[in-house]
């Protein structure tokens, strides 16, 4: 005969097997039909495996048991991939390591180089996101790294570390997002940018002392220009300034000249009224012009009709003697 303890007898009696049972099932009732979505969140809900319906943040309900499943999908927080390079650690002294089997690149002019690029990318299509696409970030990363090795293998290497780097930038950014809506991903990337773009180690200071001229050109080139915008301005002001000098004395002489036609005029008009007058009075006026300055001239006509006037002659010795 089997002997048994009365406390275990007691707890294994049918009542409480059942509640214990009860109890349970209700645990699990509540913990598989009751989820939280985030501020930060879209869920996407399947029943039976099947897209259901997709829910914002908050608390909401579904069916228990795995009949309804929801996939939490952050839709508002930017992404980043990083290539070439690794974040180790964060902070005010960051720690990153090297990938030198993605940063190494050949470019169009069959000379080799090092980028280093991240792509921050935000989640616009919950649904796509969890079912169009398996390996999600693997896909990310291989169409970011086809699109810059595309885009670095079609230009010169010194372009890539000058001029074109935004140019680079943004069309890898459109063919990024352009891949990406043909594979239905459900992303869109929002930048591209380019980080160290460097030569390989073992020819870095003649691409220094490259890059050191260009900038020397470029300097100078400059200040070429500010001379050049200083000068002309000054050119500009004096040219100006000697045509309306021009003009003025233009007009100045065409005024003197309509002025002394309009005088011929009407002493021509006078002489035709009286000639001897008039040119008796011209004679005069010339005369007075010509000696108008002169004080040592005395002027008579040839039959000494005129008045003679008396002169100091000790005044005409004290100035040289008489004339």
């Amino acid at each position: 005969m089997q002997n048994v303890t009365p406390g275990v007898s007691k707890f294994m009696n049918p009542v409480t097997v059942i509640l214990v049972v009860v109890g349970i099932v209700v645990v699990s009732l509540l913990g598989t039909s009751v989820y939280i979505v985030d501020q930060t969140e879209e869920a996407v809900v399947t029943r039976f495996g099947k897209f259901n319906a997709i829910y914002g943040p908050g608390l909401h309900f579904k069916l228990p048991f795995g009949i309804d499943h929801q996939y939490l999908v952050n839709v508002t927080t930017v992404q980043t991939e990083q290539f070439g390079f690794r974040t180790l650690r964060s902070g005010v002294s960051s720690t990153y390591s090297n990938l030198t089997n993605e940063s190494t690149m050949l470019t169009g002019d069959l000379n080799i180089i090092e980028v280093e690029w991240i792509i921050q990318y935000r989640i616009t299509d919950p649904m796509a996101w969890v079912f169009n696409v398996m390996e999600r970030t693997e896909t990310i990363r291989d169409v970011s790294r086809s699109a810059i090795n595309m885009l670095v293998g079609d230009r010169p290497i010194m372009d890539i570390m000058g001029s074109q780097r935004s140019t680079i930038e943004n069309e890898g950014a459109a063919f990024m997002n352009e891949t990406f809506r043909g594979y239905g991903l459900g992303i869109d990337v929002i930048a591209v940018k380019l980080q160290n773009i460097d030569p390989p180690a073992g020819v870095q200071e003649a691409f220094d002392d490259v890059n050191k001229a260009e900038q020397d050109q470029n300097r100078l080139i400059n200040e070429g220009q500010q001379a050049y915008n200083a000068e002309i301005p000054r050119a500009k002001g004096e040219a100006d300034r000697l045509i309306q000098i021009a003009q003025g004395y233009e007009a100045e002489r065409i005024n003197k000249a309509n002025g002394d036609v309009a005088r011929f005029n009407s002493v021509y008009e006078e002489y035709r009224k009286a000639p001897d007058v008039t040119r008796q009075r011209l004679y005069y006026e010339m005369m007075e012009e010509v000696f108008k300055d002169d004080t040592e001239t005395v002027i008579i006509d040839r039959n000494f009709n005129n008045f003679l006037p008396l002169r100091d002659l000790n005044a005409s010795r004290s100035s040289g003697g008489a004339r």
